[in-house]
């Protein structure tokens, strides 16, 4: 039977969705979510306020000052919609020092020194440098920190006095033990049992009692504890607001203070904008996807930061930066825009004004427990295993050391040496091995050929005998001009002296070294094995790249040599596998070992079942940027589902699917069609007396499709706001939204999709274009199917 496609209309109705036009009114009263957020916000950041101040030996209404601050200015001006700023741990080190050193009011001048450095760096658009540091440096300094403060909020948890220093307080804990005070122990021990066992209360009663955060609680039931007991431990006195220190000129060194300036600046931009990158990732990972929440604008989040710094200084408040915890709380809390982070603001100055008498009521020794857990979570044993799994952890334990013993600056400015040190070994670092078989010697160097290299190569090279036959094989992306002298100059002597070089790739290909004296870089590897031992082959063509090793492209292919009666022609298509194979094992293999040793212990875990289409032309690993373990992927003629029941003689699509679904507990399933789709094409030029052969009987699932197409109660696909450009694109199109039809009619999938722990999603590939594109909003029926194009950024629905 011929099918047609159905002819547009200008009356033909459309359902559109509801949109609001651009430039519409600003919404008067901030959403439910936002309002919900910035409560379990504030009831975190409170104690947390109060317990860095405590432990930076700050007035305990700078740390309410820095709270307030961080969450209307930098809530309001700051370029990370989600992210909550206030008082950071990660400063509460920088902050006592200076106290201690230069006094408060002087501290406060310098935060507001350091905030107009954070404008002026702002204004230079340098945002997007700070995140060139190491992470190991990174999670190194916070480490550092965070040992540095559980270190001395110890001592007051045991109710005695902190010291200067990390070194003064691990040598006079003896003593401090010798010495407890069983009040400020109880309270303490309360408040820690509280923090660390809240978030593991079992059954239904507790997860509703974990909606209520732990800090509160552990708080809380501390000031009870110590209120109806009648303990006498020491408790918060805020002072009134009439008599706040406020900033004065600063008095000290000008070198001191011009360092005081820097180390603020530096801690609280780095971290800021590592925090506004993590917000990003974590909104992108919600359920909704962050859907109409704008990714992070770091150098306005900067600008943002500074001036909050500025107004916290000005105010008589501590350091501001964007804070982790408060953050992460408001993005699962299910915060929508930036009124969260600023109501979050407002609560704490309403608190700071209307509920002094109940804060005075809370111990010392509680909140001394509180950041002492906040400094030992600080040492991440996420962040170990990273570093170890990219062998950083040198850096790592250089940056944590340098922190504890020596200070900040002096700890990160060792970090960055060693890192130096670390990557300037790894580009030295090569490795030159001989061997000899049945008479030829084989050289082979792997790692950065450079002049560090040279006396070890040139050794390796007058090892070998005079006229022999050799083969130098390079594994390696670089070579320094010295190298490419030694190298070249021993070749041309050894082929005089009557020996055979030929120099190979990785791979085995033979590479050429050109006369004019350059080094062959990467990808100048060529498969000339036909070649004379001394000749040197002709340049591989330019369009040869690591993703297209077998040459089945539009390159300049080298003739092959005649053959003799006797010579078969050769296997090509086995000869390009194993080239590929052996190109794996030499350069992948060793990179994805360790990841695969992994996977083949713990099992698979994907995060998705990818079902899409045979096509010789789509690499899924390549267009979506994933790699061993991410997807579960199905692949047939035309990313066909049938419908669960029918009589296909095929139940591997519904066994997959039943398998990645219950067993695998795949978070989402995406149907991906593609441009120019032969069996899209075989659909539509199919007759009603074509033979049944097995290709006719699997298209028939491909039937629904094209009825939806030739209906008029569907809406035309759209891609990327224009129609289709022909009919075999719209039915492309129109074939991946009834394929998600289908999925749903699966009694596993539709369990799924009930509880919402499963999503579904379109996407559409345009071969010729290299652009992916995906299904815009979560239903489909009753609207416009628009597929939105996929920006060279990390994947994101856009709603039409």
């Amino acid at each position: 039977m011929t099918l047609c496609t159905p002819a547009r209309t200008p009356n033909r109705p459309r359902v559109q969705r509801p949109h609001s036009p651009p430039g519409g009114a600003r919404r008067l009263l901030p959403a439910g979510a936002d309002v919900s957020a910035s409560i379990a916000v504030f009831l975190i950041a409170l104690p947390l306020s109060l317990g860095i101040a405590l432990a930076t030996g700050a007035p305990l209404q700078a740390g309410l000052v820095a709270a307030a601050v961080g969450g209307l200015v930098a809530g309001r001006l700051g370029g990370s919609p989600l992210q909550v700023s206030g008082p950071a741990a990660g400063l509460t080190v920088v902050t006592a020092e200076l106290i201690q050193r230069y006094g408060w009011r002087t501290t406060c001048a310098i935060t507001v020194l350091a905030g107009l450095s954070q404008l002026a760096l702002a204004s230079l658009r340098v945002a997007r440098s700070a995140l060139a540091v190491s992470p190991a440096i990174v999670h190194g300094m916070v480490a550092g920190i965070g040992v540095t403060i559980a270190m001395a909020q110890l001592h007051i948890v045991l109710g005695g006095t902190p010291q200067s220093s990390v070194v003064a307080n691990a040598l006079g804990l003896p003593a401090q033990l010798a010495d407890v005070r069983p009040s400020a122990l109880a309270i303490s021990g309360l408040t820690i049992a509280v923090l660390l066992g809240w978030p593991r209360l079992p059954g239904r009663a507790g997860r509703l009692a974990r909606k209520a955060p732990a800090a509160l609680v552990a708080v809380g039931g501390a000031t009870v504890l110590a209120a109806t007991a009648g303990l006498s431990v020491p408790r918060v006195d805020l002072p009134s607001w009439s008599s706040h220190a406020l900033p004065g000129l600063p008095e000290g060194p000008v070198l001191g203070i011009a360092a005081g300036v820097l180390t603020i600046t530096l801690v609280t931009s780095v971290q800021s904008l590592l925090s506004a990158v993590a917000v990003d990732k974590l909104v992108a990972a919600r359920p909704d996807r962050g859907r109409g929440i704008p990714r992070s604008r770091l150098d306005r989040e900067l600008a943002g930061q500074g001036a909050a710094n500025m107004v916290s200084g000005a105010l008589g408040g501590l350091p501001v930066a964007g804070v982790a915890v408060r953050s992460v709380a408001n993005v699962s809390a299910g915060a929508v825009s930036r009124a969260s982070t600023m109501l979050h603001g407002l609560w704490i100055v309403l608190a700071s004004l209307f509920l002094v008498p109940a804060i005075d009521l809370i111990p010392l020794a509680a909140l001394a427990a509180l950041v002492m857990i906040v400094g030992i979570q600080m040492v991440s044993i996420t962040h170990i295993r990273t570093v170890t799994r990219h062998r950083e952890v040198v850096v790592y334990a250089a940056t944590l050391t340098g922190v504890v013993l020596i200070g900040l600056l002096e700890g990160v400015a060792l970090g960055i040496a060693v890192a130096v040190a670390v990557a300037m070994q790894r580009l030295a670092r090569t490795r030159i091995t001989r061997e000899e078989c049945e008479g030829r010697h084989l050289l082979r160097v792997r790692g950065q050929l450079t002049f560090l290299a040279v006396p070890r190569l040139s050794r390796a090279l007058h090892q070998i005998p005079a006229g022999s036959e050799v083969t130098v094989e390079l594994d390696g992306s670089f070579m320094d001009h010295a190298a490419y002298e030694t190298l070249n100059d021993w070749t041309a002597a050894h082929r005089a002296h009557g020996g055979a070089v030929e120099l190979t790739g990785p791979t085995g290909g033979r590479i050429a070294v050109s006369p004019g004296g350059h080094a062959p870089g990467p990808g100048a590897e060529s498969d000339t094995s036909s070649a004379p031992a001394g000749d040197a082959p002709p340049s591989p063509h330019p369009c040869c790249r690591p993703w297209t090793p077998w040459h089945n492209h539009q390159c300049a292919v080298l003739p092959a040599p005649p053959l003799t009666a006797a010579q078969e022609p050769p296997a090509r298509t086995g000869h390009q596998l194993a080239h590929g194979i052996g190109k794996f094992q030499r350069n992948t293999a060793p990179l994805v070992r360790d990841e695969l040793a992994r996977l083949a212990r713990e099992g698979q875990n994907p995060s998705q079942l990818f079902l899409t289409c045979a096509d010789s032309r789509l690499v899924t690993s390549m267009i979506t940027s994933s790699g061993p373990g991410d997807l579960f992927t199905v692949r047939n003629v035309g990313n066909l589902v049938p419908l669960p029941g029918e009589e296909s003689g095929d139940d591997s699509v519904a066994a997959a699917i039943e398998y990645a679904v219950d067993v695998l507990r795949v978070q989402s399933i995406t149907v991906c069609g593609h441009s120019g789709c032969g069996a899209m094409q075989a659909l539509l030029g199919a007759g009603p007396d074509d033979p049944a052969t097995p290709l006719r009987r699997w298209l028939r699932h491909g039937l629904p499709s094209l009825e939806r197409m030739a209906s008029r109660r569907h809406a035309w696909a759209r891609i990327a706001g224009r129609l289709p450009a022909d009919a075999v694109e719209q039915l492309c199109l129109t074939n991946v939204v009834q394929q998600l039809e289908h999925l749903r009619a699966y009694d596993s999938v539709a369990r799924r999709l009930a509880d919402g722990s499963l999503t579904l999603h379109g996407m559409y590939f345009h071969v010729g274009e290299a652009q992916a594109y995906l299904l815009s909003g979560d239903e489909v029926r009753g609207y416009d199917d628009v597929f939105s194009s996929v920006p060279p950024a990390p994947l994101a629905a856009k709603a039409s």
